[in-house]
């Protein structure tokens, strides 16, 4: 199926599936409120998903079971039978569950027992049963499971592709949070941007991955619903069907954590991949390192409550994710980019969003600009690809893809790419919450064609235009000096201390020289013709880095001539005039 086919089939499957299942939520106001009813609707999609997926093979599991179940290991025949890394070999289907309505709580809690322990993880994250018990009390039970029993609730993998479901779940999830007031997009990205990301990372590496016998693994560190680890292995996949992909990603949000772990297991993969945590200040994947990261972190959060165990992480230096430096305690996001990095191959690629402030924040010496210097002084930074606002659920700031590697290409070495991609994009129809526009197929294929040629230059479709510009490393480097001014005393003399003249704290100024300058020859030429008797305390120079991106992008344009915003302006009072005279009946002087 090409990909226009496959986006309008995900469409129809995502508006029918989130809206019955909605109206199935929506039954249950009163005993729950609006933002609980994710309580009970997530983890009943989730089960009804692994029910629809088991179907086609339930009885040669049941089957297997009575020829095994006196044995101590049977994972791997039951595994085997279903056709999956998970099974359930309870009698109870949600068909037969409701002939029985009298006992449909202990049916209910027997068919859910009945599943493998990787899927009783994933409930457990739920903390399901509870919901059960009070949905039983109240009547409504026995409905739940009626509805999701319906042929338009189906679910299994023939008709609903991986794809589909990880959208019907970022539907309901946007529809929870909304309720609750929360971040909805702290969840999810949306799949524009993320078919993006992983045509950037494999953009450069297709001819290879085409041969056969390729084995690859990414690494998402704030997984989310585990659809940028689905979405890239789905893009190596289409270049080499046989290609070994293994996911690896770790999750803070226990819900979102557990819709990734199953999802993980319907698409043939290792649950025990999945892990649940903060990535901060639990490593789940220590030691581990991947071909592929691929991540949206949270930008723009605080991390204070972190702090301790990021701060004992820093101390370990160049043994530890953090010992470059450590950013403001209000925006942790490089702090990601940090752990992303220990986490690449040395020959792995890595796409990271982040926003405005990780590309200027921070003075010469601080944190972040230890964090930028790191990167750039390796020569691991190869693009950031500024992308359309608007283009998430949950914010319109500007937002940038980082694409980093440890391993460039010749071509790019020493060299960072800046693409302005801010005008490529189409409107959408329809606003899903803050997202108004949509990166499609084709600005996303002038996108990554800007990328892939490496070349000053501008590309356009119709209006919509992608600007790309190459940049030497060094360039984005500045000395930041202390000059110092003599100070005097009420009688005019130079104030002396050891036979060295002291500097006047009031006149002590600050200036950024580029690292390509010297800073000698600079101060000579810039500086001393100004101001002769200033000298540079050498000792508080400082290297900064910084990618003033708009600055880079910026044109001038002309001032609008007077006489034409004149004209404008006497062209809207005439018009508010003839609407008030039309209005009103009288007739108004407008004095020239």
């Amino acid at each position: 199926m090409n990909e226009e086919l496959r986006r309008i089939q995900t469409g129809t499957n995502i508006q029918e599936k989130a809206n019955l299942i909605w109206s199935i939520a929506d039954a249950l106001r009163g005993l729950y409120k609006p933002h609980e009813y994710g309580e009970v609707i997530l983890p009943m999609t989730v089960i009804k998903r692994f029910h629809d997926t088991l179907l086609p093979t339930r009885h040669k599991v049941l089957d297997t079971y009575d020829k095994v179940k006196h044995l101590e290991v049977k994972d791997g025949f039951l595994q085997k039978a279903s056709g999956y890394v998970f099974y359930n070999i309870s009698n109870f289907t949600f068909e037969n569950l409701l002939s029985d309505p009298n006992n449909i709580e202990e049916n209910f809690l027997a068919y859910l027992h009945g599943f493998s322990e990787n899927v009783q993880d994933v409930l457990k994250n739920f903390d399901f049963e509870r919901e059960i018990t009070k949905l039983a009390n109240n009547d409504k039970l026995f409905f739940t499971i009626q509805e999701f029993n319906s042929e338009k609730a189906y679910m299994g993998p023939d008709k609903i592709t991986s794809t589909d479901m990880g959208y019907i779940f970022e539907e309901l999830i946007k529809k929870f949070s909304e309720s609750y007031d929360e971040e909805a997009g702290s969840h999810f990205t949306s799949r524009d941007i993320i078919y993006l990301m992983t045509d950037l990372l494999i953009a450069e590496e297709k001819d290879v991955l085409i041969d056969e016998g390729v084995a690859k693994t990414v690494y998402d560190q704030t997984m989310g619903t585990s659809q940028m680890l689905s979405a890239m292995e789905e893009r190596l996949k289409a270049l080499d069907a046989e290609a070994e992909v293994t996911t690896f990603g770790q999750e803070i949000n226990e819900q979102t954590y557990a819709i990734a772990k199953a999802d993980t297991m319907i698409r043939g993969g290792n649950p025990d991949n999945m892990k649940l945590g903060n990535t901060l200040t639990n490593d789940r994947f220590e030691g581990y390192t991947f071909d592929y990261c691929i991540s949206n972190p949270p930008f723009g959060t605080d991390w204070k409550s972190e702090y301790k165990k990021v701060k004992e992480e820093h101390d370990k230096g160049e043994n530890g994710r953090f010992g470059v430096g450590l950013p403001k305690k209000n925006d942790g996001q490089l702090l990601f980019l940090l752990n992303g990095l220990n986490k690449l191959k040395n020959t792995g690629r890595m796409a990271i969003i982040h926003n405005g402030s990780a590309l200027f924040s921070g003075a010469a010496g601080s944190g972040e600009s230890e964090i930028r210097r790191y990167v750039i002084e390796n020569d691991w930074l190869e693009a950031i690809i500024q992308l359309p606002n608007d283009a998430f659920y949950n914010t319109g700031i500007t937002t940038y893809i980082w694409v980093l590697t440890k391993s460039k290409p010749k071509h790019r070495t020493g060299k960072v790419q800046l693409i302005d991609a801010s005008n490529m994009y189409e409107k959408r129809r329809k606003n899903i919450g803050n997202k108004r526009v949509d990166i499609t197929k084709e600005c996303r294929e002038i996108i990554v064609q800007a990328y892939g040629d490496f070349i000053n230059k501008e590309y356009s479709i119709g209006n919509r235009t992608v600007e790309s510009k190459i940049f030497d490393n060094i360039e984005f480097g500045f000395y930041k000096v202390t000059v110092e001014t003599p100070q005097f005393d009420s009688e005019g003399n130079l104030v002396l201390k050891s036979g060295k003249p002291v500097g006047d704290s009031d006149k002590r100024d600050t200036e950024d020289i580029p690292l390509a300058e010297d800073i000698h020859i600079y101060f000579e030429k810039e500086i001393k013709p100004f101001n002769k008797d200033a000298w540079l305390d050498e000792n508080k120079t400082k290297v900064g880095y910084e990618i003033p991106f708009t600055r880079l992008f910026y044109k001038f344009e002309l001032p609008e001539k007077s006489d034409s915003i004149a004209g404008r302006i006497k062209k809207l009072e005439e018009e508010i005039v003839k609407s008030f005279e039309a209005l009103s009946g009288q007739e108004v002087e407008v004095n020239e």
